[in-house]
This record gives structure tokens, C-alpha cells and sequence, in this order.
């Protein structure tokens, strides 16, 4: 195996274990035993845990900015393109742990600053493209400020990892976000847009019944 590919594995083990029980609660020892490879190896490619997180994080972004990409490329119209984020984002958040952000800001502020970076810059701007793809299409509100409401989204994007709001819901972050996608979208279509967002919702419904 080449260092490239121990080098994926590493990452793509770490982001899995970090998603699903926070990062401050997995140790470069549980890292190793579930590669079935020594501490020792894992130090080969990253200094420490701070360094792991930090490229996990950049390897997470790019991951995010790819799948981002491919939904642009692939949708027939900017809803459509909001659907399939809301796809990718139920797929994210099902098994993430809400503690990873917490960890994030609270022990690895440099990783944190690289997921508020790709926030603030790439995910405002897709959205931003979004919105004026959908105004240009006569789905989305044409009075609408753009800049606003992209900021809108982007900052709402965090709330179900606010721990006094996560705290008084029976939801998962999932179900949460789902609602605030939901709650976003059908606020800025016109009546054009309203009735595809339903034919695209009902039939994401019937999906998730089969």
C-alpha cells in the first residue's frame, strides 16, 4: 500500500469516528486499533492530533465543495438543486454527533476557522447562485435580497448545533435541519416555485417511505 492511500485511510478513518462520537472523544489510539495499524504509523503522516484535525477538516470542506459542484452540474433548475443539498445534508447529519462542532470551537479554533472560512466564502456564494438562479427562472421572489438572505442561510445552517436549541427538540439534527431547509425554501419562492417545490417534496417523501 502506498503512502497515498495509508494516508486516505487515515483521513477518511478519522473523519467517519470524528463525525459519529465527537473529536475530543476519539484518541489517536482508537484512530490506529480501528485501522489495524500501530500509533506509531498514524505519526508518520500527522505530527499530532491537532495537525490530523486540521486535515481532516480541509478534507471535509473539499469533499463538501465537490458534492456542491456535482448537485450544480446535475439539477434541471434551482430547486431541484435544493433538493439535492437537502439530500446531501440528511446523508451528513444522520450519524454526526452534535458534539463535533463544540470540539471543534472549543479545542481546535484553527480547524474551526477553516469551516467558517468555507462557510463564509464557498457556501455563501453557492447559495448566492443559487438565489439568483432561481429569481432569473421566475421561481424564487425577484425582491428578495439576494445577500441578505444568503447570509440567512448560511448562518442558519448552525442552529441545530446550538446546544440550548438542540436541547428542547426530540429531533435529530437531521429532522432539524430538514425543517430549516424546508422552512427556508418556501419562504422565497413565487407561486411558480411553491408548486415544484411540492412535486419535488412529495416525491422525496415517497422515497424516504420505501
Amino acid at each position: 500500500m502506498t503512502e497515498i492511500d495509508n494516508r486516505e485511510r487515515i483521513l477518511e478513518m478519522s473523519r467517519d469516528m470524528f463525525m459519529r462520537y465527537g473529536i475530543r472523544s476519539v484518541s489517536m489510539d482508537d484512530i490506529a486499533g480501528a485501522l489495524g495499524m500501530s500509533k506509531k504509523t498514524i505519526y508518520q503522516y500527522f505530527a499530532d492530533k491537532e495537525e490530523l484535525v486540521l486535515a481532516v477538516i480541509r478534507f471535509k470542506t473539499c469533499e463538501s465543495e465537490e458534492l456542491c459542484k456535482v448537485d450544480n452540474e446535475n439539477a434541471a433548475n434551482a430547486i431541484d438543486e435544493m433538493f439535492r443539498a437537502m439530500d446531501m445534508v440528511e446523508h451528513m447529519f444522520r450519524t454526526m454527533n452534535p458534539a463535533v462542532l463544540f470540539d471543534l470551537r472549543k479545542y481546535h479554533p484553527a480547524a474551526f476557522g477553516i469551516l467558517e472560512q468555507h462557510k463564509n466564502e464557498y457556501l455563501y456564494n453557492t447559495i448566492r447562485n443559487n438565489l439568483e438562479w432561481g429569481i432569473r427562472e421566475e421561481l424564487y421572489r425577484p425582491e428578495i435580497n439576494v445577500d441578505i438572505i444568503a447570509r440567512y442561510r448560511v448562518e442558519s445552517m448552525l442552529l441545530p448545533f446550538d446546544p440550548s436549541f438542540l436541547s428542547r427538540q426530540k429531533a435529530n439534527l437531521a429532522d432539524v435541519e430538514q425543517q430549516v431547509l424546508e422552512h427556508y425554501l418556501f419562504g422565497i419562492v413565487t407561486l411558480k416555485g411553491y408548486r415544484l417545490a411540492l412535486k419535488y417534496q412529495q416525491k422525496r417523501r415517497k422515497q424516504a417511505q420505501k
